[in-house]
């Protein structure tokens, strides 16, 4: 047995004793209680409000077209619609977005990183990751907030054509299946969006198993923590709303807003970036050769590709086919555009030149920013937010990288790291009515409640502080490991062959 193979064992069974010591965390006797048996991403924290009359039980395991629990065919084709649309932003419309940026070399290995990321996550979510992040833990267990159970381990014992997800109005629900695919598809971009940070270094074999497990501890506790509830039927009086909260995942508790994944997938992704790059180190040759982007033309054509399919991304978060999936879709595309200008004109100020690789960072920049808000705020929230997050960005990626001298290769951490947090504060202070967003909506009076400015945007604090720390913490450990077990850098021979060869034996172009 070689050095490799004895480095390769010992890493996987790495892997089985961290599986192994997590699963007693989802395993408890008794389940909890709760007045709906569903998942759906938190819109709201529900405000104190006199208690309304309370609704009649809803049967003890709900389906599709029972009394209460509509899935409307409406619905139900837009989510499928959106769950492709959301397919294409990875493969291939960050595949290119990032192989157009990279070196001619390592084109087909960035490709290779985003295809078999994806795959792999997907395998993953089924199995044990849609469980994780969309269910409730047990009675008892102490990482309830952070944590879900293994009920739906594989998706067993669910029936395919008749179990729920709850949306977010009463009564009207979603086929479980669908809202899983359709969030399998938000899991597998954010890992592969990491791989941004880390392009043109890290060793294959090694990539695989941090995205496993880093889509395991990081991705997963925090997409429970963030959209994790028992669902809207589920607030029929205050004390009902209470019980219900005490399920809810850590920062929705705490009245966060991520209407479709500002701090789970861009802030999530962007942190881990900037760990991979700090531990991985610069590529070899980093600010002494030419690393310009060999082709700026993929990299456009990836940009419409992903603004294309970010509309599935942010108004098929409504998950329903609504006025909210409408404000969703508006902001998409005005916030979008508001900060590839904002990119772009700042460019040309400090450059002299406006360019197209900048505009198309911007737009990227613009949908990160608009992410967290889309369905919460209004057309002055989305032109504040985003025309920030234009210029902002634009400083990152290149006096901040400058000044602190990391090799964030594609930029992951500059435009998603720092959009996600510009968009996620937008979104605390733009929903407030007052500026034209739609306010926090309260379950149990069932209209929008009093909205307290200062307590949403210490909210909004506590969502990017602790996705940072965790997912920054998260991504170190796991690299330390690798790094001293099966090593994490590609040879400096590897690197200068080019990752396409030394990892996969093929080129991007034979000519």
């Amino acid at each position: 047995m070689n050095r490799f193979t004895r480095k390769l064992f010992a890493s996987l069974a790495l892997v089985a004793m961290l599986g192994a010591h997590a699963l007693p965390l989802f395993a408890q006797d008794k389940p909890a209680e709760k007045p709906a048996d569903a998942a759906a991403p938190a819109a709201t924290a529900p405000a104190a409000a006199a208690p309304a009359a309370a609704a009649p039980a809803a049967p003890a395991t709900p389906k599709c077209g029972d009394k209460g629990f509509d899935c409307n065919k409406g619905d139900v084709s837009w989510m499928m619609t959106s769950t492709a649309f959301v397919l294409l932003m990875t493969v291939p419309g960050l595949a290119l977005f990032y192989a157009g940026m990279a070196r001619t070399r390592n084109a087909l290995s960035t490709v290779m990183q985003s295809f078999s990321i994806f795959c792999v996550v997907a395998v993953l979510w089924v199995v044990y990751g849609y469980s994780i992040a969309f269910t409730a833990a047990h009675d008892g267990a102490s990482l309830s907030p952070f944590f879900g159970s293994l009920d739906k381990f594989f998706m067993l014992g669910e029936d395919p054509a008749t179990a729920v997800a709850a949306t977010f109005s009463k009564g009207q629900y979603l086929p479980d299946f669908v809202y899983c695919m359709f969030q399998l598809t938000f899991a597998a971009i954010t890992v592969a969006l990491i791989a941004g940070g880390f392009a043109e270094r890290f060793k294959f074999s090694a990539m695989i198993i941090f995205c496993i497990l880093w889509f395991t501890f990081a991705y997963l506790p925090v997409a429970h923590m963030v959209w994790y509830w028992d669902g809207p039927d589920a607030y029929t009086t205050q004390k009902a709303a209470d019980i219900a909260q005490s399920h809810a995942g850590f920062l929705f508790q705490k009245g966060a807003l991520d209407f479709a994944g500002g701090t789970v997938v861009h802030v999530n992704s962007g942190i881990a970036a900037l760990v991979c790059a700090l531990m991985l180190g610069k590529r070899n040759g980093y600010g002494k050769t030419q690393m310009a982007p060999h082709s700026v033309m993929m990299t456009a054509i990836g940009t419409g590709m992903l603004w294309m399919g970010w509309f599935g991304f942010n108004a098929g978060s409504a998950l329903e086919a609504t006025g909210a999936a409408g404000i969703a879709f508006f902001n998409t595309l005005f916030g979008t555009a508001t900060a590839g200008v904002a990119w772009a004109l700042t460019e040309w100020i400090v450059k002299g030149k406006p360019s197209l690789l900048g505009i198309c960072s911007g737009i990227v920049a613009g949908l990160v920013a608009i992410t967290p808000a889309a369905g919460f705020v209004g057309p002055v929230g989305a032109f504040f937010t985003c025309a920030i997050a234009g210029v902002l960005c634009f400083f990152a990626v290149t006096t901040v990288k400058r000044m602190l001298g990391y090799d964030d290769a594609l930029d992951t951490f500059g435009v998603h790291c720092i959009g996600g947090m510009i968009g996620s504060l937008g979104t605390g202070i733009f929903v407030n009515p007052k500026f034209g967003g739609t306010g926090v909506y309260d379950y149990v009076a069932n209209k929008v409640g009093d909205f307290d400015a200062w307590a949403q945007l210490v909210s909004q604090f506590w969502d990017i502080a602790v996705t940072l720390i965790w997912s920054g913490t998260v991504a170190f450990v796991i690299l330390l490991i690798l790094k001293f077990t099966i090593g994490i850098r590609a040879s400096d021979e590897a690197q200068e062959e080019g990752l396409d060869l030394a990892d996969h034996g093929e080129k991007a172009y034979n000519y």
